[in-house]
């Protein structure tokens, strides 16, 4: 029995329910089915079988969903990457290692490359054993060169197994991030319908919310943030939406009142997840509170010297290349350094992006949550600087709101951040840029800690 075949059973159950809404058309479960078979056949006539390294390059379709559905019934080791990911860091190729290039065109159109593979890494030779497919996914390099993360595709598949309550559901996280494909197949295993966005700007987001009336948007709070700036919910249908998630990075307060403010009826709900464990079970406080409780079956938290680490039944095999990233005793050391409060806890930030400060500890998160309340700035991106004197200074980059003198806006935000921190994490300097923050932020977040479907 494959991995997958318990999905497939409930989409042919449910056969008429819509899976996907893309570009205009519906696609529903039976021709979901229908396709996945077809895509079983056709790579079976291109001897693509188990253990098979496959490389499927493409974004979210409904073929590609079929392709990724196909890969796993013949037990495939694929690894999804987006062109633009293989663009900014074409050597991802060859630490994947495929045998087989899949190039998805978003027409529909498939191309299959054989390739000449090198030496087979012992964890890919692991799964050979198996008999089980396997996902390759890599983490954001923020850090260093991007990681390859190795799993075993049917451990990662139980946790699906066990029915859920599933919305319609817009996947706004990406085809070769964990949290895209969590949400996406909690969804499928739930017979829940799932909008594929191709554009993922405020505006082209709430467009498909209206359009689909969308019930949950997962999303990262820099996004939502973007949205509240744009205003694009304004003159909008929104009243089907009832849950909001959060994660892959910490959410500003204000942002959290803002959105309680704009969608006072909506579900506000923190997620956390890692490309190395999976996306755990979590549940805030409330819908105002930054506090969470995370974990489920299957995980095993611990919180040593503020990290937290976590054991996991889904934990990868590990990296094709770094050390394992686990203690003798089984637990993954994640670098999220948490406050604990009963069960719930409370994210400050990555242990590694921690900025010295002549030995005092500043998190980039909470002065950028502090810029973000300043009715100045439309957004920060806060980091550290080398200084001779105290090893580092804090700075940061701001996106003001509207025009503004720059010497009086310097003074202005420099005022409101000393009345709300302690000296040492007042920004020293600050620059003022037109845009691309969003990106900017994001390069130094880990992939795969996501805001998902549960």
């Amino acid at each position: 029995m494959s991995a997958a075949d318990f999905i497939l059973e409930r989409l042919a159950a449910n056969g008429g329910q819509p899976s996907f809404f893309w570009r205009g058309t519906t696609y529903n479960g039976h021709w979901l089915v229908d396709q996945v078979q077809k895509d079983v056949d056709f790579l079976s006539s291109e001897n693509v079988g188990p253990g098979s390294v496959v490389l499927l390059k493409g974004d979210y379709s409904p073929r590609n969903v079929s392709l990724l559905l196909a890969l796993i019934q013949r037990r495939a080791i694929l690894a999804p990457l987006l062109p633009s990911t293989l663009a900014k860091t074409p050597s991802l190729v060859e630490l994947v290692n495929p045998v087989f290039e899949i190039d998805s065109a978003s027409d529909g159109g498939i191309i299959v490359h054989k390739r000449t593979q090198t030496e087979l890494h012992c964890l890919i030779r692991l799964l050979h054993q198996r008999g089980e497919p396997g996902l390759i996914l890599f983490t954001s390099g923020s850090t260093g060169k991007p990681k390859g993360v190795v799993h075993d595709f049917g451990r990662l598949l139980k946790k699906f197994q066990k029915p859920r309550p599933a919305m319609r559901t817009l996947n706004f996280l990406l085809f070769d991030h964990w949290g895209g494909l969590n949400t996406l197949l909690h969804c499928l295993s739930n017979n829940s319908s799932v909008v594929l966005p191709e554009t993922r700007t405020p505006d082209a987001i709430c467009q498909l919310l209206e359009r689909h009336q969308v019930e949950l948007l997962p999303a990262s709070p820099t996004f939502l943030n973007l949205l509240l700036l744009s205003k694009a919910y304004d003159g909008r249908d929104l009243a089907a939406l009832r849950l909001i998630t959060y994660g892959s990075e910490p959410m500003p307060n204000s942002t959290l009142v803002a959105l309680r403010t704009v969608f006072p009826n909506v579900e506000l709900r923190q997620t956390y997840g890692l490309i190395e464990l999976g996306v755990l079970r979590a549940k805030s406080q409330s819908s105002d509170s930054l506090w969470v409780k995370v974990g489920g079956e299957g995980y095993d938290l611990r919180v040593v010297d503020g990290i937290l680490q976590i054991k996991a039944d889904s934990a990868m095999l590990g990296y094709l290349n770094a050390p394992s990233p686990f203690t003798d005793d089984g637990y993954f050391i994640t670098g999220d350094r948490v406050e604990i409060n009963g069960d719930y806890m409370r994210f400050l930030g990555r242990d590694s992006e921690l900025i010295n400060v002549g030995g005092q500890k500043v998190f980039p998160s909470e002065v950028e949550a502090v810029l973000l309340e300043c009715e100045l700035v439309a957004e920060a991106v806060v980091y550290g600087q080398a200084n001779p004197i105290t090893g580092k200074i804090v700075c940061a980059d701001v996106q003001l709101r509207g025009t503004a003198d720059e010497g009086e806006a310097r003074r202005a935000i420099k005022r409101f951040c000393a009345q709300r921190l302690e000296p040492f994490k007042v920004p020293v300097k600050i620059q003022f840029v037109s845009g691309g923050l969003t990106s900017d932020r994001l390069k130094r977040l880990r992939v795969g800690r996501g805001a998902t479907a549960e």
